[in-house]
């Protein structure tokens, strides 16, 4: 499947801004079943200075520095990317859970991909008894690891609800927790805290969501989203496993990586600081969009 993904972000800011510099995670990932085939962005006003460098996780990211007065910041970038990935049934073979948690931790690799880089807590992942005991109901002792994974993600989606309103990027995840209210970023922190709590490698994913008008209905533009899951490392044999618990779905075709990293800190699509506004107003628009 090749898609076209466009992807505006515009700050709307009460008063003018002088100086700002942002970080840009915007350019769609090429492995793990995807094809980066081109990308652009455009920025409004113009950058001063723009340098692009790939962190430790590999996200290629744009460093920019806008020195021109303005009272709004658009940030377009559209992308062509091929996907061909081929979810696992849940209940495939797997090794035991117990098993993929040892393994992870006899890792002699500290690189990006290495599963021992993804079983402690992060800056938003703490490991917290209630998740972890929530999880453990997912892995009866030597369960198979995308058996259990897939049930963690199922209960998600079945006992969270999702509300846009409940929840921001800094609300705690214990609060999270506790009153079972978020979105995706949310749904994907508490599974990742889950898994980390029985020691097991889970990574939070930030990308995009193909989504499918009902029947009948015409396709709205912008109606696509950013979104994020869990990718989950099953063992030597499997590997890595995306898992979203916000659908309760298997990763595959319809999911496109933008960023991979512990938690939503290490791959924010865009952040930044800028000088000279108390307020701002967001707006995000994506389309991803089949081509014939």
């Amino acid at each position: 499947m090749i898609y076209d993904i466009r992807h505006v972000t515009t700050y709307s800011y009460e008063a003018q801004v002088s100086f700002a510099r942002c970080s840009l995670r915007l350019v769609p990932l090429s492995g793990d079943g995807q094809e980066l085939i081109s990308h652009s962005v455009e920025i409004r006003p113009r950058p001063a200075e723009r340098t692009a460098r790939r962190d430790f996780f590999g996200t290629l990211t744009d460093s920019v520095l806008i020195e021109t007065a303005h009272r709004n910041l658009r940030i377009d970038s559209r992308s062509r990317v091929s996907v061909a990935r081929q979810a696992p049934a849940r209940d495939a073979a797997s090794a035991p859970w117990e098993k993929v948690r040892d393994t992870a931790l006899e890792a002699t690799s500290l690189g990006p991909s290495s599963p021992v880089g993804y079983v402690f807590a992060s800056a938003l992942v703490p490991l917290l008894r209630p998740l972890t005991d929530y999880a453990a109901a997912s892995f009866p002792q030597r369960g198979g690891i995308l058996a259990g994974a897939a049930d963690l993600m199922r209960r998600i989606r079945a006992d969270f609800r999702y509300d846009p309103k409940a929840t921001v990027i800094s609300t705690p995840l214990r609060e999270v927790f506790e009153k079972r209210h978020g979105v995706c970023q949310d749904f994907a922190h508490v599974m990742i805290a889950g898994l980390r709590g029985l020691g097991l490698p889970a990574a939070y994913v930030s990308g995009y969501l193909r989504t499918i008008p009902s029947p009948g209905q015409p396709r709205l533009q912008g109606a696509d989203a950013t979104h994020a899951w869990v990718s989950v490392w099953c063992g030597d044999d499997l590997g890595w496993i995306g898992f979203d618990p916000t659908n309760d779905l298997m990763v595959a075709n319809d999911h496109i990586i933008l960023a991979i990293g512990r938690d939503f800190a290490d791959v924010s699509p865009v952040d930044g600081v800028i000088v000279g506004a108390s307020k701002q107003k967001l707006n995000v628009a994506v389309d991803v969009l089949p081509v014939e």
